[in-house]
């Protein structure tokens, strides 16, 4: 991005209608990467970061933790060095914060840290309500003491181990507990969290630092407190998020393309969803093949009942690839229910896709029913959120005709050069930033 270029304001112009061939390899995990730069704080050694997306996100956490006190160079493309020697509890800039929502994740390691951080109201895309209880419970239960008004002031003497159980099983608030019980004194007992790729990635990044975690990868987590922490160098994982939209573009764009490093252990939900809907790949060691020209009929259920796809907390199917699937039943052949459970407004982009020429009827905020196949058409675009406008750049890359996604911003918070990388394949993305 230019010296002179608006980054509150980017356009895409999409030419629809052409098929995509070639290798990609998906950007490393943001969700991974923004709590892992967090954490990069608990240790006044050196971290070096390697895989890191270089996107929107991650620079505001960048700028975040530098406001705080720490160093940070980004060494390469993709690769960052982080020290934190001297961090300060100041008070964090309210216009970064509201950029994105991970900027709660800086509560765990500043208690640690410095005992205390004033905090204003984070951000991020607006997909319904992101309750925050989920943090102050389990923050509480580790010695936090906690003060609201127009900002969150949390502050701890000391950290002490505990037996916490999380009402639901937040990323966030399991990351955040994960970097404050590495610190307290004594053992804490993480029930029912979280255990995405990206929590797993966290606490082995942790561990690397000397922390000492048990049970990574499922819903129970031990955390032995109190290590000294040193420096680590760590690799972020691929974006398996990242992954399914490219699974979903090449099967819409009847593409062949390969995707290398894919991570494809963290993927049998997601594929076996995509096979649900007539969408087949080929997994090649680390790598995966979607296969060109795919029938793309959708399955019934036993009885010739309507199919239901559904989001979940991990290893279901991801909430975050919920919108790409929606686009991707569009070009399929049958009927389909699509069930987001988690956000009550991650599917009030769908008329976009009905003005395109989407058959869905939209039942509620949690469920649409999708009938396929519709030939989309171009048409004038909106990105709400990074998800959506992912959902509505594939949906314009098999439409008839050019298709102009304005606030594409979005995107580009969590697709690192996607217009670039995308073109390399064969697609007609033209970017267009505001100047002055």
């Amino acid at each position: 991005m230019g010296p002179s270029e608006n980054p509150n304001r980017i356009q895409y112009v999409v030419e629809g209608g052409h098929s995509l061939s070639g290798e990609i390899a998906p950007s490393g995990n943001k969700n991974a990467a923004l709590p892992i730069i967090a954490a990069s704080l608990l240790t006044d050694q050196l971290v070096q970061l390697s895989n890191v997306p270089h996107i929107r996100d991650v620079e505001t956490m960048v700028e975040l933790i530098q406001s705080i006190g720490a160093d940070v160079r980004w060494t390469g493309q993709n690769e960052l060095e982080i020290q934190a020697r001297n961090l300060r509890p100041a008070n964090l800039d309210p216009a970064l914060c509201a950029r994105i929502r991970a900027s709660i994740l800086l509560a765990g390691p500043m208690l640690a840290r410095c005992g205390e951080l004033r905090l204003p109201p984070p951000g991020g895309d607006v997909i319904g309500r992101r309750r925050l209880d989920s943090h102050f419970l389990a923050l509480r239960q580790l010695g936090v003491e906690i003060q609201t008004d127009d900002h969150y002031y949390f502050r701890a003497d000391q950290l002490i181990g505990a037996d916490v159980f999380f009402d639901e099983p937040s990323v966030t608030a399991t990351e955040n507990a994960l970097c404050a019980a590495v610190s307290a004194r004594g053992t804490t007992i993480l029930r029912n969290c979280a255990s995405e790729p990206h929590v797993q990635d966290l606490a082995n990044f942790l561990n690397g630092l000397g922390a000492d975690v048990e049970g990574i990868g499922t819903n129970t987590m031990t955390v032995r407190g109190g290590n000294a922490l040193r420096g680590a160098k760590h690799r972020i994982g691929p974006d398996h998020i990242e992954v399914g939209s490219l699974i979903g573009l090449a099967a819409v764009t009847g593409s062949g393309i390969t995707i290398r490093d894919a991570g494809v252990h963290h993927l049998r939900s997601t594929l076996m969803n995509f096979e649900r809907l007539g969408i087949v790949c080929e997994v090649l060691g680390d790598d995966l093949k979607v296969l060109a020209e795919q029938e793309m009929k959708i399955e019934a259920d036993f009885g010739g009942h309507i199919p239901k796809i559904e989001d979940q907390p991990w290893p279901a199917f991801p909430a975050d690839t919920m919108s790409i699937a929606i686009v991707a039943a569009t070009q399929c052949d049958g009927v389909v229910l699509m069930f987001e459970k988690m956000f009550e407004s991650r599917m009030f982009f769908v008329d976009k896709l009905i003005a395109m020429g989407a058959r869905i009827v939209l039942c509620d905020p949690h469920r649409a029913i999708v009938s396929g196949p519709s030939k989309l058409r171009g048409a004038r675009l909106e990105s709400p959120d990074i998800r959506a406008g992912m959902a509505m750049l594939i949906a314009a890359m098999c439409a008839d005709g050019t298709s102009t996604i304005n606030n594409a911003q979005q995107i580009e918070r969590g697709y690192e050069r996607i217009d670039e990388r995308l073109n390399a394949l064969g697609a007609r993305i033209t970017r267009i930033p505001s100047r002055g």
